[in-house]
């Protein structure tokens, strides 16, 4: 293809056909950037302890996860743009990187590198079941219900984590509590500067500034700068620099091990990264999609496959750089809104990130209590699938409720999936209506039975 001028890049991506021009595009990539571009910090804010306590050797862990977020990203993203031609945006998933640091990589007999193992062998199995057409019976023969519950379960949990990370709330005796949140107390004061951070993000989305989480979090940690904070510190040096490209290639670039999640049987924890990944893009490409007119008069996206094929290397490709599950971004909505209809669009937004790479010294001071009021607002965001669930019928109810709570109260994901799939058959079966079942929902129910039964930790 020709791409140095406008008419070539116009009848690559097809803009007349789909009525844009060239600044519309490059205007839609800005918008999705700038709505997205959070997870340049939160996802090593995130990510960088459990790698820092399980790999160890030092170095700058949040640098080096910093440069896989953005990779990652910008070369998923790309590929969207020129594979699939459409405007969609991919990243490391929320909710996925926290289940990936705060459950799985905790267990002592895990490392971060068994776990980038398990995100590989999910990726593998997303591009199988994609080429080989069974997506279709996958999504098929899982229960709305469990779809719709899952995303509102994953919202509690990463909202959890949030607060508990910047001390609004605490564990004590097994109890969760509400922190410290005194201003005058001489010590930690980083639960205040998260509360504040939440209170400037709300705001900017009241008023639907765009980006408001980055420039929420950007805002949160020049307030953190103040004295009294303490929080935040200028770049010693320049604010503008090359990326440290040695801490990424010695501290996570291709530090997974995919023999070591085999050999350790993490079923459940592949099945929870393969389970969530493929809902959440089929949710996401399938809600930005009817936004943006995709849909064909079926109310099916053509290409979902190419696109899906695309969520499945980015996933695996991810894993390689040294990042969690890389997923479609629902903040493509927004480019969407801003008029892009093409992979052009998409293509802009990769090539952002790329340019933040050079803007790391100045990202990378930015403290995690700034980030922290990120997790609680997605975690907001994420809960408008609740009104979706009939919970007039029991049958729907009880599933959904249970796998809501299940996974921050045990603070795994997998366990809500679990939950969710072994309570919707025992009800259905017992209700009459068990023929109304498909079969690869009781195998897996069976799965997760046997596994609650001899498994534990996870």
């Amino acid at each position: 293809m020709s791409m140095s001028n406008e008419t070539g890049i116009a009848r690559y991506f097809r803009f007349a056909e789909n009525r844009t021009d060239l600044r519309t595009e490059i205007i839609a990539g800005l918008t999705t950037f700038m709505t997205m571009a959070y997870i340049i910090v939160v996802n090593p804010g995130i990510l960088a302890g459990a790698f820092e306590s399980s790999l160890g050797g030092g170095g700058d862990y949040f640098g080096a996860i910093m440069i896989a977020t953005i990779l990652s990203t910008a070369f998923t993203t790309i590929f969207m743009g020129l594979y699939a031609n459409y405007p969609f945006a991919l990243a490391p998933g929320m909710g996925l990187n926290a289940y990936f640091a705060y459950v799985v990589a905790t267990n002592p007999d895990i490392t971060a590198s068994t776990v980038l193992g398990a995100v590989m062998i999910s990726g593998i199995v997303f591009l199988i079941l994609t080429l080989i057409g069974a997506r279709q019976m996958i999504v098929t023969a899982i229960p709305s219900v469990i779809k719709r519950s899952i995303p509102v379960g994953i919202g509690l949990f990463i909202a959890l984590i949030g607060l508990k990370g910047a001390g609004i709330v605490q564990i004590v005796d097994g109890n969760l509590l509400l922190g410290d949140l005194t201003v005058n107390r001489g010590g930690d004061v980083s639960p205040v500067l998260s509360i504040i951070g939440i209170a400037i993000i709300s705001l900017l989305l009241v008023r639907k500034v765009k980006g408001a989480i980055f420039i929420g979090i950007i805002i949160t940690a020049l307030i953190g700068a103040i004295p009294y904070f303490g929080q935040s510190h200028l770049p010693s040096g320049s604010w503008i620099g090359v990326p440290a490209w040695g801490d990424w290639t010695s501290l996570v670039l291709g530090k997974l091990d995919v023999l070591g999640a085999l050999n350790l049987g993490l079923f459940t924890v592949v099945f929870a990264f393969l389970f969530v990944d493929m809902f959440d893009t089929l949710g996401t490409l399938i809600g930005v999609a009817d936004q943006g007119g995709f849909l064909d008069e079926k109310g099916e996206l053509p290409r979902i496959d190419k696109a899906m094929l695309v969520d499945s290397v980015g996933t695996i490709v991810g894993s390689v750089f040294g990042t969690s599950t890389v997923t479609s971004y629902i903040e493509s909505a927004a480019g969407v809104a801003a008029g892009g209809r093409t992979g052009f669009t998409a293509v802009v937004v990769g090539i952002l990130f790329i340019l933040a790479l050079f803007f790391q010294p100045i990202l990378s001071v930015i403290p995690a209590a700034a980030t922290y009021p990120a997790l609680v607002i997605v975690g907001i965001m994420m809960m408008k699938g609740v009104t979706r669930i009939k919970w007039d019928d029991y049958l729907e109810a009880i599933p959904a409720f249970l796998a809501i709570v299940t996974m921050p109260l045990t603070s795994s994901i997998a366990n809500g999936i679990a939950v969710a799939f072994v309570s919707y058959s025992f009800l259905m079966l017992v209700s009459g209506q068990g023929k109304k079942v498909h079969w690869l929902v009781y195998l897996l129910s069976v799965l997760f039975i046997l596994r609650f039964a001899f498994v534990t930790g996870l």
